[in-house]
């Protein structure tokens, strides 16, 4: 079939789908201005399979290593490999990758508790954390927190153009100050992504104040979008989870925390027990999974990263607040449109649902999410359940209205997302017009 008979077709396709000619319009408009920018996206992506490449080969991946474990997961070769893997791919002494750890908060909360001692004070400079971890912390009261187990918190708000507040930073920083966690991806706020090179210099900066204090860097969302990862810039751990960036799509549960020996050592005590660590938790069959995900997570990321630009292009167009915009620097995959009301919110996460391969069908709706303070809607018609680096959109039901943007295994599927919450958005009336 020749290359204008697909197109014919293809648009066919996307009418029967829903899809407008004005709508495809937009999107064709957009990807030709971004076309130079797609290209460097994708020299990223090519140095950063190649860096996962070469760990795989430097770490004699073989078929064996696919097998499973069950019970204790004693002598579990693929496991230990996988994460000598991480710790290569990452330039870490050590890491942890457990189908255990269920999520990106329990990854956080599992490196915090096993480093964090009753005494101990915890300081963010960033501001305060995403809001899971505010029960974590014990910012919201929870049992369990680590605000119950004696250790208290302190931050240090980003000043209003997002910079560093270094006045206010050096003196928090304490005799009891033991642990500096840095959130490199905004979360359900508008300040901008945190830059490789800005969570470098903020490193440096506390570790001149504090030489032996230890630095966690929530890495999630942020994986293999950038050359280096903060890793390379001084952190002490880096923690994700595999249903985010590092997974690529494949990976139906886990999480890592890559970093000092000392440190992952804690976390693998803390994990499972002192004494035992890292040398029991079964693989449970995931090791095949586990592996081919990492190796496909630069080429995964880096279509999400295509669509939140995208994403960013089209909705400035459309007179939004976007975050960051089409044209600024990006470190991590997540896009923030401000829609202004609550009905503008739901009508985007309805057009992100209508796209999805799995329940594309079903109606999203707000709900009292566990771990947050409002009511959150999620849009997430996805092969594994909360797989944010699968096409994905929620936000809490508060002013601004923000819609949070990610995922998408594929460049196609992420536009493709995008343009139907174009559509969803005219058929609700909340636009008029281009």
């Amino acid at each position: 079939m020749s290359s204008l008979n697909i197109n014919m077709e293809l648009k066919k396709i996307y009418h029967e789908m829903g899809l407008s000619d004005e709508v495809l319009k937009l999107g064709e408009e957009a990807e030709n201005a971004l076309s130079e920018r797609f290209a460097e996206i994708d020299a990223v992506a090519e140095y950063n399979q190649m860096k996962v490449l070469h760990a795989m080969q430097e770490c004699r991946v073989a078929e064996q290593h696919f097998a499973t474990s069950t019970g204790y997961g004693y002598n579990d070769d693929g496991r230990d490999t996988l994460e000598k893997v991480y710790a290569r791919t990452f330039h870490t002494e050590d890491a942890l990758v457990r189908a255990q750890i269920t999520c990106g908060t329990h990854a956080l909360h599992l490196a915090l508790s096993a480093n964090l001692r009753p005494g101990d004070e915890l300081y963010s400079p960033v501001g305060k954390p995403y809001d899971t971890l505010e029960e974590v912390i014990g910012i919201r009261p929870s049992a369990g927190s680590l605000a119950e187990y004696g250790v208290t918190y302190a931050q240090t708000d980003l000043l209003p153009d997002g910079s560093f507040d270094w006045d206010n930073i050096r003196k928090s920083i304490n005799e009891r100050t033991r642990l500096v966690t840095i959130q490199r991806s905004k979360g359900y706020a508008s300040r901008p992504t945190l830059s490789v090179d800005r969570i470098g210099e903020l490193i440096h900066f506390v570790k001149e104040i504090k030489p032996d204090v230890l630095v966690m860097v929530d890495n999630c969302y942020g994986e293999f979008i950038e050359t280096k990862e903060p890793s390379d810039v001084g952190a002490d751990m880096i923690v994700g989870s595999l249903i985010k960036n590092p997974g690529g799509g494949l990976a139906p549960v886990g999480g890592y925390i890559a970093g000092k020996k000392e440190c992952i050592e804690r976390c693998a005590y803390r994990l499972t027990s002192p004494g035992l660590g890292k040398e029991v938790g079964a693989s449970l069959g995931l090791n095949q999974t586990f592996f081919q995900g990492f190796f496909l997570a630069p080429t995964v990321s880096a279509g999400a990263l295509k669509g939140a630009i995208f994403a960013s292009y089209i909705y400035e167009k459309l007179g939004y607040k976007v975050i960051p915009g089409p044209g600024e620097s990006r470190h991590d995959i997540i896009q923030a449109v401000e829609l202004r009301t609550a009905e503008g919110l739901k009508s985007f996460c309805r057009g992100i649902q209508m796209a999805a391969p799995v329940d594309s069908f079903v109606t999203p709706e707000p709900w009292a999410m566990p771990g947050y303070d409002d009511e959150v809607i999620m849009a997430a018609g996805a092969f594994v359940q909360g797989s944010s680096i699968e096409l994905s959109a929620d936000g809490p039901l508060r002013p601004p209205y923000t819609a949070f943007f990610q995922g998408g295994l594929t460049w196609n599927h992420a536009r493709f997302g995008i343009l139907m919450t174009v559509e969803q958005m005219k058929k609700d009336g909340i636009l008029s017009e281009f």
